[in-house]
């Protein structure tokens, strides 16, 4: 009777240690599929939110304006400063500072480093683009010329800033130069085309 008796107890504690198991199992698959998820959802946020997509690659260049702000140090804080045609910008204590091809995130982590150790202990800086170089658009538009870029601009978007296509505007002729890549010369382009910062758009005539 006794070994029946602990017989019958090892099986339960088995069965008990076998659910804990399984149990455990199972959270740690669902809490690695909420983990995915999240993660997923993040990579969809920022997909599908084009400034912050733009900030976190967006290199700085001449006409560039920005903002340097650090924390509970206002004299060493800047607002709207246009980054010279060097691509510099003045600033207190560290002189010209080189921005020129920049990203936000790094021209912040190269003022941290030159306000750390001899002017502030942990310095806090935040900077922000306050107004893009333009972009620049010429040929069939009626007010051709530079105008201030935005966040999702496309071809369309942007003749609709030089107050729209004129009548003979032909749609199958249109190219753009990048300025990331100007020896590249004029690409073919559709009202389509994603617009960048500095880029050149010439929308020619229809004679049909």
């Amino acid at each position: 009777m006794i070994r029946i008796a602990l017989f019958r107890i090892t099986a339960n504690c088995f069965r008990v240690l076998v659910s804990m198991t399984i149990l455990c199992l199972a959270m740690s698959g669902l809490l690695g599929a909420s983990a995915q998820a999240q993660g997923a959802d993040a990579s969809e946020k920022s997909a599908s939110d084009p400034v912050a997509s733009l900030l976190s690659t967006y290199q700085l260049a001449a006409g560039d304006v920005i903002s340097i702000r650090v924390f509970g140090e206002d004299d060493l804080s800047r607002e709207k400063v246009r980054l010279t045609d060097a691509g510099t910008i003045p600033y207190p204590v560290l002189g010209e500072v080189k921005a020129l091809g920049l990203t936000i995130g790094e021209i912040e982590r190269s003022i941290t480093n030159g306000l750390s150790g001899r002017y502030l202990v942990n310095p806090r800086v935040s900077v922000t683009v306050e107004e893009y170089r333009p972009f620049y658009i010429n040929g069939m538009v009626e007010r051709p010329g530079g105008y201030p870029f935005q966040p999702g601009l496309t071809v369309l978007k942007a003749s609709s800033l030089a107050g729209g296509f004129k009548e003979r505007a032909s749609f199958s002729k249109i190219t753009i130069i990048r300025e990331s890549n100007p020896k590249a010369g004029p690409q073919k382009a559709t009202i389509n085309t994603p617009v960048n910062p500095g880029d050149t758009i010439f929308i020619e005539e229809s004679f049909f």
